[in-house]
């Protein structure tokens, strides 16, 4: 059997991570017999803390680091994120793991899982506090189960929507019953209509009722648009 992490050290995690602006974001222990992926000596993770953002809380720590860096530094945001979180997992004994790990992990499922969120319109987890203002950077896989209950009744907002302007704010409906369009939103974001878009974000999301004071600064929303449309 293995141990178990305690709430002294989940607190300490949050407070570690939390100098940068970044959050726990719920956590769960995996089911025995369940494929995971390994922890930090190569066996089976036994469990996962959830690292995130709510709003742009992180942005100005992300700006003061991406200073430093050269000019030319691809994908910025992912190796901040990786190298903060990093730290947090050498420190507590994890193994860090990134959305933008080549396999993909089923991080949204884990969300889902971990706080009880489900998917809104748009495929953004939709939160009850943050609406679609948050974002998972990261995890902490560890080898021993965490003291962690895992979440109940949270309310999903959608479900009060009855408007959905979620779903008619896009100039070309790149969001639809039928998923998301992404080629139709590229072509537009690059296109000479697109710099509503380009400066200020996804028209669909900026749209959403909920979550607005968490809403990422245009600059943000621009910022990672461009990472999106690859400007």
């Amino acid at each position: 059997m293995t141990g178990i992490l305690e709430r002294s050290m989940i607190d300490a995690i949050a407070t570690a991570l939390f100098a940068h602006a970044l959050i726990l974001r719920g956590g769960f222990n995996f089911a025995g017999g369940e494929e995971t992926p390994p922890g930090l000596s190569g066996a089976a993770a036994r469990s996962i803390l959830l690292v995130g953002q709510a709003g742009a809380a992180p942005w100005p720590h992300f700006l003061r680091w991406k200073e430093s860096q050269s000019r030319t530094i691809a994908d910025p945001l992912d190796i901040w994120s990786r190298e903060v979180i990093g730290a947090a997992a050498k420190k507590f004994g994890a193994r860090a793991v990134s959305p933008s790990d080549r396999p993909y992990l089923p991080f949204q499922q884990w969300g889902m899982r971990a706080e009880g969120l489900r998917p809104s319109p748009l495929g953004i987890l939709m939160h009850p506090q943050y609406g679609l203002w948050h974002a998972y950077r990261g995890a902490l896989l560890f080898e021993d189960e965490i003291a962690l209950q895992e979440p109940r009744g949270v309310i999903h907002l959608c479900d009060t929507c009855l408007e959905k302007p979620c779903l008619k704010s896009c100039p070309v409906d790149a969001y639809s019953a039928d998923g998301f369009a992404h080629e139709t939103c590229l072509v537009h974001v690059r296109g000479q209509n697109g710099a509503p878009c380009r400066t200020g974000g996804c028209l669909d999301r900026n749209a959403c009722p909920y979550g607005t004071d968490y809403r990422y600064p245009p600059e943000v929303q621009a910022f990672h648009m461009a990472a999106f449309a690859r400007l």
